[in-house]
């Protein structure tokens, strides 16, 4: 979700513009943003994104499997573009229309992105047994009440 629509409550076009983001850079990674763990940081998929292209090692984001099919160039590009989508305000992400040509032309030339949103470590206090690791997790507990005429 957007950062303007878990604060504000604000859903616009912008937000689906995130959305697309945080989907495009799961699809690079081959990992999800929910549960990505790392074990030098607790930033999600997103913050994990943005410090390797602060670093200028974007190209590490990528799954494995990339290696063999897709050239380092367009693995950059999406990841890229990815970053733009998930832009903590949403005047500076791009338009969904603007993202498509972004994504078909190769002589675009892409703007620097911003911060990303949601780009806070978490705070991780539930520790696993098994591996003794700190790790975020949040678990979904369901009631369910059957009604029973007397």
């Amino acid at each position: 979700m957007s950062p303007e629509y878990v604060v504000d409550g604000k859903f616009s076009v912008k937000s689906d513009v995130f959305s697309f983001g945080v989907l495009l850079l799961e699809i690079v990674s081959g990992k999800k943003n929910r549960t990505f763990q790392h074990p030098d940081h607790h930033h999600n998929l997103v913050g994990h994104a943005w410090l390797l292209w602060r670093e200028g090692r974007a190209r590490e984001l990528a799954d494995n499997f990339y290696e063999l099919s897709l050239i380092e160039f367009e693995v950059l590009k999406c990841i890229h573009i990815g970053l733009l989508c998930v832009q903590k305000l949403p005047e500076d992400r791009p338009t969904m229309a603007s993202v498509v040509v972004m994504l078909s032309n190769e002589g675009v030339t892409l703007p620097q992105p911003k911060e990303p949103g949601f780009f806070t470590e978490r705070s991780c206090t539930a520790t696993d047994a098994s591996t003794s690791e700190e790790r975020c997790l949040t678990h979904n507990v369901v009631t369910i009440t059957v009604l029973e005429a007397r």
